[in-house]
């Protein structure tokens, strides 16, 4: 959330909860007016989805899982990332023991982590559903399990940085912030780079990777389905006796629709995000650093979590 250790004091800096930092030179009042608004929305869309889901529990698909998980996760940003935040803006200083600043910053990441592993784990699953059925038939309901509750655990691990690069510390006179702490000279590079890497550039590609091969599928099964079709009017037409045409099920077809969004928008939200991160801290001089864009750039990742919901709600009937 603030800056490193050992820079100027008299500069306003602000992290995303994931040991980058970056200034935002917006007034006060805005930035607590934009950080309120997108806790508001993402914690009232993913409560209104969760109730949905609740009303809905007996109908017990495999999405239901997946999307549960997705909403707990972004539910962790909306608390842990941005409503700190918007406090730490409002008392404009850190109020709080050590424990507490180590423990906020440990759970920023953890829902950082967790809403994209476990976007890449419902990925696969519809994968494995389009270019895999017979997998994805003998699938059991504890092997889901098992892929959400790993999803859990390496974010519960990969997190685990933040514990040692965060603490409270003295800045001025009785003045204490939760500050990160990097080793010099390569520290805060590669803690960003590893952390771009694991949330957004791997996940990221086995996203696209997964799309591409369900569209690729979709395609050829599609195109397979129009000659049978064809193929079954003429021997309909002579009389001879042949099979029936199958196609995709709507059903299984709307939550792909919906998976395409989610990680279109994932992908639209993070990559600005982080291919600016990258740039300010490999090119200091020369990187975007303060400004509106810069600042906007920053709000996209917490939009994602925002935007999810109201996804779901658009498709899950």
């Amino acid at each position: 959330m603030r800056g490193e250790f050992n820079q100027s004091h008299t500069q306003r800096e602000i992290g995303e909860g994931n040991g980058t930092l970056y200034t935002w030179s917006k007034p006060v009042p805005v930035k607590i007016a934009v950080l309120s608004f997108i806790f508001v929305l993402a914690t009232l869309g993913n409560s209104i989805f969760l109730c949905t889901l609740w009303q809905k529990r007996k109908k017990n698909t495999r999405t239901r899982l997946f999307l549960f998980h997705l909403c707990s996760a972004d539910l962790v940003v909306a608390f842990f990332q941005v409503l700190p935040q918007l406090l730490w803006e409002v008392t404009d200083k850190f109020m709080a023991p050590n424990a507490v600043c180590k423990a906020v910053k440990y759970l920023q990441i953890v829902g950082m982590f967790a809403s994209t592993y476990l976007l890449v784990v419902m990925t696969l699953d519809r994968y494995q559903a389009i270019c895999k059925p017979m997998i994805a038939i003998t699938k059991t309901s504890l092997q889901r399990h098992l892929a959400v509750g790993m999803a859990w655990g390496f974010s519960l691990v990969f997190s685990l940085p933040q514990i040692f690069i965060f603490s409270r510390q003295e800045v001025q006179p009785q003045v204490f912030e939760c500050w990160a702490t990097f080793i010099k000279p390569w520290g805060r590079k590669s803690y960003i780079t590893w952390i771009t890497l694991v949330i957004f550039v791997i996940p990221a590609a086995v996203l696209v990777a997964c799309q591409v091969k369900i569209c690729r599928t979709i395609y050829l099964t599609g195109k397979k389905n129009r000659q049978e079709r064809i193929a079954l009017t003429k021997a309909n037409m002579t009389g001879a006796r042949v099979g029936t045409a199958r196609g995709i099920p709507n059903t299984l077809l709307k939550t792909l629709k919906m998976t395409f969004l989610v990680v279109l928008v994932y992908i639209l939200c993070w990559a600005p995000f982080f291919i600016v991160q990258l740039w300010s801290v490999w090119d200091p001089t020369g990187g975007p650093t303060k400004g509106s864009p810069f600042s906007i750039i920053m709000l996209l990742a917490s939009l994602n979590s925002c935007t999810n919901p109201w996804i779901y709600m658009a498709f899950y009937r």
